[in-house]
Order: C-alpha cells, then structure tokens, then sequence
C-alpha cells in the first residue's frame, strides 16, 4: 500500500473510531454477565469474561497506534501530556464524583483506600485488588486510566526510541513485541500462588496483578500498537483484510476463554490480532473505503465510547440490576426481569455516556486541550489522498513529519 505524503495523512480514521465502541461494549457485556450469573454460580463463563480483558487490551494497542498515527515531531512533551490529561480527567472526575454519591446513598463504606487510589489512579499499582473493595461500590474500569497515565508519560520517549527502527525490521520488532506479550503470564506464574482473588479463586492475586494490572506489564500492548502504527505508515502493511483478521481475532478469543486461570485474562496471542484487525482499519480509511465501522452511528458511539466505559460499571452497580447490594444469596429474578434489567442497564449506560461526552468531555478538550491563542485545527494542507495498493510509497515517509498543527487535537486520539 502507497502511504499518503504527510500533507495527505487522514486525520480521521472512522472504522478505528467505530472499532472503539465495539471493545467498550464488549467490556460492558462481560460487566453485565458478571451481575448476570453472579448469584448463580460464582465461576462465570469464560467467554463472557474474556471479552472484557480483549476490550482493554485493544485499547491499550489503539491508543498507541493512534498516538503514532498522530504524532507530530513539533510538538512538545507538555504540550502532549495536556492534552492527554484533558481528554481523560474531566470525564474521570465527573465518574469519581458520580461514584462516591452512589456509594453514600446505597450505604457502601466510603474509606480512604477505596476513593484516594482511584481518585488518583493509582489502583493497578496495588496487588492487592481486594483492599481496593474488590469488585463492590467503586467504579472499577477506571483502573486502567491509571496504565494510560504511565502510557502518556513515556509516549515522547517511547516514539523517539522506535523511530530509529529501519522500516524493513518493523515486522520482526511487532512479533517480538507480541511474543513478549504472550509471555506474561507464563512470568507470572513464578509469582506466589496465595493469596486468591475473591472474584476467581483459580487466580492468584500477585499472578493476575503483574500480568493484568501493572501498568509496566500492559505497555507491551501500547508498544504494539506503535510498532504496528509504523508498519502502516511506512508501507510496510501487508495485504490483510480486515474480514481475515477479524476472524483470526475470533479464533484466539474463543481459544484464550478456554484458556486456565490468569492465561484466559490475558491477551496472549489475541494481542497480535488486535493488532492486525487495527492496522487493517487504518488501511482501509487511507484508501477512504467503507467498513462496517466507519458509518454515522459507528462513529458517534466511537466517539462516546470513553464516556461509556466510565460510566456503564456504575450503572450496573447501582441501577436496575443492583450489582452493589448483589450476593450470593439474592434472590434470582425471573428470566424476563433478567433480561429486562439488561436492556435497561445498556439503555442508561447509553444515554448516559451521550450525556457526559457532550456535557464534559467534548466541551473539556476543545476548552483546555491547547494553550490559549495557539491556532486551533490542521495547517494548510491538501486534502487526503488515496493511493494505490501493492507499491511501496514514493513520497517522504509519514512518521517524518506531520501535517498536524502541533496543538491540534486528533478526532481520534483516544484513551484507552
């Protein structure tokens, strides 16, 4: 595949933005299957929830091939870190303070440790989840803002280190980078297996710490996302459609649900599919061709998707399904109330992510993402222009430069 001169990069990358509310929604459905089955067995299935840690890992490997794809060697470090900051705190304050509300009202503990740590996103630096209030009255999906914290912060090192990799070792970095990914949980297998977790008792909770929580662990995802950001950028793309890698994804997902205790929280080889499902979006909005992504409504529930994963634990926890008062002996509500419940939850979480992504987010970034009287939006530039495929490209490679202001926000620079 030609790649577009810098000048004639898309800025927009619809089918990424409609692949976004895809992994939300996938980590709502294993939220919601944990409430589901919570009273009925304490072992969930495994499919439904490995699709939540599939949803995270392919958030951490789009946020660095955004971040790639819209990195400009202009711009700064401050300037990058506040307008990552932007993007993420306003809606995650608003999600804080949303939380510790329905906490007091539901009569859930209010303590130090299970508010400052998630106040200030340091929850995947602690092993011990349970001291955290375990899986009741917090919102537990904004640990991984704290892993995109440590993500921004090396980004502007990250980029330049792989920068120098010569365009024709891309691919051998991208697998070795994947192999390591696989590799994490056989490490943490020298970790000690006691203490459990309370939500899997097959899991060791030092173990699923180092391999699913700890920010050092997870950057090898973002590290993908770079490298495999690069193979598109420089040409290097292979001819992979994204029906292929989809269902390559599939394949691993069904084989990582099958997968014994902390091997089917992690992303293993379903990583590398993610990877390739990303680039192959990417490659398909450089050639401006439609995707099942990148139509109108893909692309608004993408673009509300970080509002959604923020808010959609809370509506579980404390909505028409109760998931904060939820035992193990609750009473089990018929299957039509069940089902009831669900589409209700999906309905609130919805309307409620539509809500704070216009309120706070949208207002948030275009408000503070820039320092004041810094021009706002993309230089003068041509407008996109889509290349053949199967020739390698004959203009200036991309990552050289960029035709991004360097304080312009990116439509689809996204978090997790």
């Amino acid at each position: 595949m030609q790649t577009p001169a810098p000048s004639a990069r898309p800025s927009r990358l619809p089918s990424l933005t409609g692949m976004r509310f895809i992994a939300a929604f996938a980590v709502l459905v294993s939220h919601l299957t944990g409430q589901f089955f919570g009273s009925i067995h304490p072992g969930l299935p495994y499919l439904s929830t490995t699709l939540g840690p599939v949803g995270v890992a392919f958030f951490f490997i789009l946020s660095g091939f955004i971040l790639t794809w819209v990195h400009d060697p202009r711009d700064t470090a401050v300037l990058f870190w506040r307008r990552r900051l932007v993007k993420i705190f306003p809606n995650h304050l608003t999600t804080f303070a949303a939380t510790v509300v329905l906490m007091a009202v539901a009569g859930v503990p209010i303590m130090v440790i299970n508010t400052l740590p998630p106040l200030f996103l340091v929850e995947p630096w602690i092993p011990n989840f349970d001291a955290l209030g375990g899986l009741t009255g917090i919102n537990v999906p904004s640990w991984t803002l704290g892993c995109e914290l440590v993500f921004y912060f090396a980004f502007p090192w990250l980029i330049r280190v792989i920068a120098r990799i010569p365009p024709s070792r891309l691919w051998s970095w991208t697998i070795g980078t994947a192999l390591a990914v696989v590799a994490v949980p056989f490490v943490a297998q020298l970790l000690p297996a006691h203490p459990a977790t309370s939500w899997d008792p097959e899991v060791a909770q030092f173990r699923s710490w180092f391999a699913y929580s700890l920010p050092f662990t997870r950057m090898l995802e973002f590290v993908l996302g770079i490298l495999t950001a690069r193979i598109v950028l420089s040409g290097r793309w292979i001819r992979l459609g994204m029906a292929p890698a989809f269902l390559l994804t599939i394949a691993f997902v069904v084989l990582q649900s099958r997968l014994p205790g902390i091997f089917h929280l992690c992303a293993g080889p379903t990583a590398f599919a993610l990877a390739l499902v990303i680039a192959a979006g990417a490659a398909a909005d450089v050639r401006a061709a439609r995707t099942p992504f990148s139509g109108r409504v893909m692309v608004w529930l993408g673009e509300v998707s970080f509002a959604l994963y923020l808010v959609h634990y809370l509506v579980i926890q404390y909505g028409p399904i109760d998931g904060a008062h939820a035992t193990s002996q609750t009473p089990i509500a018929s299957p039509a109330t069940r089902l009831t419940h669900i589409l209700l939850t999906v309905a609130i979480s919805l309307v409620l992510a539509a809500v704070l992504y216009t309120v706070v987010e949208r207002p948030a970034v275009r408000r503070f993402s820039r320092p004041r009287g810094r021009p706002r939006g993309r230089s003068a530039a041509p407008e996109p222009a889509t290349a053949p495929t199967g020739a390698r490209p004959r203009t200036p490679r991309p990552e050289a430069t960029s035709a991004r202001h360097p304080g312009a926000v990116p439509h689809d620079e996204t978090r997790p």
